[in-house]
């Protein structure tokens, strides 16, 4: 069965920093593009980041961009998400998600293949 288990939120100050992980088990990570998503009570689910099958491509929502990196060590079976400069604005749960295919951040929650039960972060002074 395929797994994927958000872990790192939690509640940080406004400017502070975060670093998300998302380990995968039951599937081989190296065949699969990652994908972060965020989702705020009442809000629509939106794509954070997404990051190639083999690390080399990347792509951010503007609203992230110079603040957030993703990144990926295929032989740990995880992705990262570091969080810089956080603004109450990004609190939110973040999932992972898995994509057999090429992906952007526009490319729609719905198309993936695989989710996480996500991770809580609060940013609050």
């Amino acid at each position: 069965q395929v797994q994927l288990v958000e872990s790192g939120g939690g509640l940080v100050q406004p400017g502070g920093s975060l670093t998300l992980s998302c380990v995968m088990s039951g599937f081989t990570l190296d065949y699969y593009a990652i994908g972060w998503f965020r989702q705020a009570p009442g809000q629509e689910r939106e794509g954070v980041a997404t990051i190639s099958d083999s690390g080399r491509v990347t792509d951010y929502a503007d609203f992230v961009k110079g603040r957030f990196t993703i990144s990926r060590i295929n032989s740990k079976n995880t992705v990262y998400l570091q969080m810089n400069n956080l603004k109450p604005e990004d609190t939110a749960m973040y999932y992972c998600a898995a994509h057999s295919g090429y992906i952007v951040v526009r490319n729609p929650w719905n198309e993936y293949d695989a989710w996480g039960q996500g991770t809580q972060v609060t940013v609050s002074s």
